[in-house]
């Protein structure tokens, strides 16, 4: 399979699956649709994140050669919306190593805190930041002021998020 030609044929769930299904835990082919990623111009890079995401949520250990390289991503302002919520959303379900905790950290209350976020990223980053509360329980009264200040102008996917996030906190 072409991937650059298979991204640009089209962008839709069935596309990225097809492409998930072709990568599979393969990490030579996880490597080429990396290179798209984060070589690619806009277009490709706002397609790739897609079907990146979904291989990564099946085989989370293919992302451990790219973390540095993803959390410069989070630290741009000129990346496509796609691309952050992807990568957040991936970071839900991986382990992240220690190394780059800070850096998540901060990313994640940036995005929380930020008030042109998407709601998509404000949601995985609570998530996140709740699955590193639990080895950093330092941060738990920090995430529960935030989701408070944030709840009476936050979307209902926030306060959902909000919502299991503080009551699992509570526990």
């Amino acid at each position: 399979m072409d991937l650059l030609e298979t991204i640009l044929e089209q962008h839709s769930k069935s596309q990225t699956d097809k492409i998930v299904r072709y990568i599979g835990n393969d990490p030579k082919r996880f490597a080429e649709l990396m290179k798209l990623f984060f070589k690619g111009e806009y277009k490709v890079t706002q397609r790739a994140a897609w079907p990146m995401s979904n291989c990564v949520r099946e085989h989370p250990s293919l992302i451990k050669p790219y973390f540095k390289q993803i959390l410069t991503l989070l630290d741009k302002k000129d990346v496509h919306e796609a691309v952050t919520r992807n990568i957040m959303r991936l970071l839900q379900d991986v382990e992240i190593p220690k190394r780059f905790h800070g850096n998540i950290m901060n990313a994640c209350f940036n995005y929380v805190g930020d008030i042109n976020a998407p709601a998509a990223v404000k949601a995985f980053a609570l998530t996140v930041l709740y699955n590193l509360s639990k080895e950093y329980p330092d941060i738990r009264p920090e995430l529960q002021l935030i989701i408070g200040e944030q709840w009476d102008h936050e979307t209902p996917a926030f306060r959902s998020r909000g919502k299991k996030i503080l009551k699992a906190l509570k526990k």
